[in-house]
């Protein structure tokens, strides 16, 4: 990215001594590009001590040693800021477009995820230029026209442009009881591009990706007072950061301990 990259490694334990699932097996098991995502925001000690307790067998995902890995995502709006005004006014067919890539591979994809009926998510990807992922190559712009197309939408793709930069480290979990997946993000950090970045304050982000039945974790935080909340790392953090966009559908997760510090901070 321009302003520079996220790197930072996650500091939760619990995953420490779970068994490991490569990434192969992991696709093999639980690819899961449509499923229903179930979000939460969490204390980060309460996280840790909630997926140390989880009474399913869980494993995480681990490559090259490494269990936690940092991401970077840059996502594409107009000026109009019509991605994000979908989210914003609930709208039942929305769609995002942003870059994501893994620092330690050095991998990059051009992602598309689009929402429609029952809040089933389809996330569309095609491998793209590490140099590129801050803009849109006219590859880029025909792949998102040839997707959005087949969704039944078309935005301006020419004013499509890089609107916000997000970093994390994340953790995945494989529960093989139910098939499903879900993954653990610290230190969520956004920032316009071209500003400085501001980093989530003791919080984790969990988030559930399953079938239309609810998997194990979700029951395990239910059963100890974590409810889903309305958390987008793109939506959320975007409205955090310019107040004067609307953001209504957020003000709950906004108002309840959703504090930001900078990122250089400790």
């Amino acid at each position: 990215m321009s302003s520079g990259t996220f790197h930072r490694l996650g500091e939760l334990t619990f995953a420490d001594v779970l068994p490991a699932i490569g990434l192969e097996e992991l696709n093999a098991s639980a690819a899961l590009q449509t499923r229903v995502d179930r979000k939460y925001l969490v204390d980060s000690a309460v996280a840790d001590k909630l997926l140390a307790t989880l009474p399913a067998r869980a494993m995480v995902l681990e490559m090259d040693g490494l269990r936690s890995f940092t991401y970077d995502s840059v996502y594409f709006d107009t000026p109009a800021r019509e991605s994000y005004l979908l989210a914003a006014h609930g709208r039942r067919r929305r769609y995002k477009i942003r870059t994501r890539t893994y620092l330690e591979s050095a991998l990059s994809f051009l992602e598309v995820k689009t929402e429609g009926a029952r809040s089933a998510t389809v996330k569309d990807r095609i491998p793209y230029g590490l140099a590129d992922r801050n803009r849109l190559t006219p590859a880029g712009l025909d792949y998102i026209s040839e997707t959005l197309s087949a969704f039944g939408t078309q935005p301006a793709l020419t004013l499509l442009g890089p609107v916000l930069e997000t970093g994390y480290a994340r953790t995945t979990l494989y529960l093989p009881g139910s098939g499903s997946r879900a993954t653990i993000d610290t230190d969520v950090t956004w920032r316009i591009p071209g500003s400085r970045g501001w980093t989530l304050d003791r919080k984790v982000v969990v988030e559930t990706k399953s079938g239309s039945t609810a998997g194990a974790l979700d029951r395990h935080l239910w059963a100890h007072g974590v409810r889903p909340c309305r958390i987008s790392k793109f939506a959320t953090g975007l409205a955090a950061l310019c107040p004067e966009l609307p953001s209504n559908r957020w003000h709950r997760t906004l108002a309840a301990g959703f504090t930001l510090r900078p990122e250089d901070a400790g």
